[in-house]
């Protein structure tokens, strides 16, 4: 129960710095990327529920946590669990590969905004970066 406890906390903590680096960018630059990690208007049924707001953040912390928690015991069936560099390898190239998700949206950023994927790709891959050291030291 401890270990569940730990990986929930540990995504909710790198959902957030997930959050500010993209808001800081926005805030900076302009650039919307920001924007996909609330959008789940893709999404048959999901996509009805209301307030928005408050289920797109409910949605990115959700995706966090399960992300957290399922890459976690898939590496450890390699005892791979502890090593960083796997949670930034699967966390780019994941969060790089979802960003065309949002050429199935009308909300910001197109899915041909190279910078807006540039931005969200170098911040899942620090979001990788935070799972993978916290994992290393709280588990």
């Amino acid at each position: 129960m401890k270990q569940l406890f730990n990986l929930t906390s540990i995504g909710l903590i790198a959902g957030f710095v997930l959050i500010l680096i993209l808001k800081i960018v926005m805030v900076l630059t302009g650039n919307t990327a920001y924007v996909l990690l609330f959008n789940f208007d893709y999404i048959p049924v999901v996509n009805d529920l209301k307030p928005v707001w408050l289920f797109g953040q409910v949605f990115h912390y959700l995706t966090c946590i399960i992300s957290v928690i399922a890459l976690f015991y898939i590496l450890k069936t390699w005892t791979m669990q502890k090593a960083i560099w796997p949670y930034i390898l699967v966390y780019t190239l994941g969060g790089g590969a979802l960003f065309f998700l949002t050429a199935l949206s009308e909300q910001p950023p197109a899915a041909n905004d190279i910078m807006a994927w540039i931005y969200w790709t170098v911040a899942h891959a620090i979001f990788g970066y935070t799972v993978g050291a916290m994992v290393k030291k709280w588990m």
